[in-house]
């Protein structure tokens, strides 16, 4: 279950698909465990992670010049906020199977803005929020700091590709130390609709997936990619 949230904004449809691409190793860590891994977002690639444009830097920076914790709050916040990236699109990509799986033994899951909802469990731990990410000029646009999730719901245009929504907690008032992540429990059978094997990947590898779902006790649908369709001339 999710925390809604009047400032957060989602598509409407429920129906609307997302993909999370991964490699085999997180995949079978998520069935062992039964759990959603969440990252720390000041451990994400992008530097901009959580930070603000501009425009809002320099407001912020007004006010800090009379309260500088009010500054270092948001330098230290970010080690306290984790996500989960899912990428919205109707189609696989191919552009995200290049960048989010290392090799061909990728693996992506497919599933919907709804069955995204109703999969998360409520937590004793953390709540959790599902939001859109918007894509700005950084240099031109401002982002709003009266709600401390809107830095981590804004990235810069040139990451517009990911078409990304986000689960994000924030664990700051749970006193919990975070290294890496936190794994979050989660329904797997209503998470997972079809899951997709890389394009470029053995056939041997789609039925030694398909076994190791089946010996853990899942009824998962397996599909290999769609883009290695055979050509038709």
């Amino acid at each position: 279950m999710y925390i809604n949230n009047s400032n957060i904004t989602l598509p409407e449809d429920p129906n609307t698909i997302v993909w999370k691409y991964l490699d085999l190793s997180k995949f079978l860590d998520m069935l062992l465990s039964r759990q959603l891994f969440m990252s720390r977002s000041d451990k994400f690639e992008d530097q901009y992670e959580g930070t603000f444009s501009e425009p809002t830097f320099e407001e912020i920076k007004k006010i800090a010049a009379n309260n500088p914790k009010f500054l270092d709050y948001y330098k230290s916040h970010r080690e306290k906020v984790v996500i989960s990236s899912w990428h919205i699109n109707e189609y696989e990509s191919f552009a995200m199977w290049q960048i989010f799986t290392q090799n061909t033994e990728g693996l992506a899951i497919q599933t919907t803005i709804g069955k995204l909802k109703e999969a998360l469990y409520p937590e004793k731990k953390v709540e959790q929020y599902i939001g859109e990410v918007k894509y700005i000029d950084y240099k031109k646009e401002y982002i709003p700091f009266d709600d401390t999730f809107f830095p981590f719901l804004f990235k810069r245009k040139s990451f517009q590709y990911e078409r990304e929504v986000r689960i994000i907690s924030d664990v700051t008032s749970n006193n919990l130390k975070i290294d890496n992540g936190l794994k979050i429990d989660v329904d797997l059978s209503l998470l997972i609709e079809k899951i997709y094997i890389h394009p470029k990947s053995e056939n041997w590898y789609k039925n030694l997936v398909i076994e190791l779902v089946k010996k853990l006790g899942y009824d998962i649908t397996i599909e290999k990619s769609d883009l290695e369709s055979d050509i038709l001339i």
